[in-house]
């Protein structure tokens, strides 16, 4: 079973109630399996809306990001990030 990527671009507009998003997804991402791969890092905007903040996390399947992101649990890590970012949110499979 191929393996997928959580792809996040984001600008954060309330930093304090981001932080805490991010300290709530981090548990419930481990949680599913996902394993940060960038988180934030440097970057370059070829193309498209500039969003500082970048985090690419790998999960051992399509289904596994699905189920993460539909957690209570990552839900609850969500409530604080909807007044406090513009996100961007896609999962991709990867190529075997």
């Amino acid at each position: 079973m191929p393996t997928a990527l959580w792809i996040a671009h984001v600008k954060v507009t309330d930093p304090d109630s981001y932080a805490k998003y991010a300290r709530l997804a981090t548990g419930a991402i481990a949680d599913h399996g996902g394993v940060f791969l960038a988180r934030n890092g440097a970057y370059e905007q070829l193309e498209g809306n500039d969003r500082k903040r970048n985090v690419v996390a790998r999960f051992p399947s399509l289904e596994a990001a699905h189920k993460c992101y539909h957690s209570d649990a990552y839900q609850e890590a969500l409530s604080h990030a909807r007044n406090a970012s513009e996100r961007d949110l896609v999962i991709v499979e990867e190529l075997e």
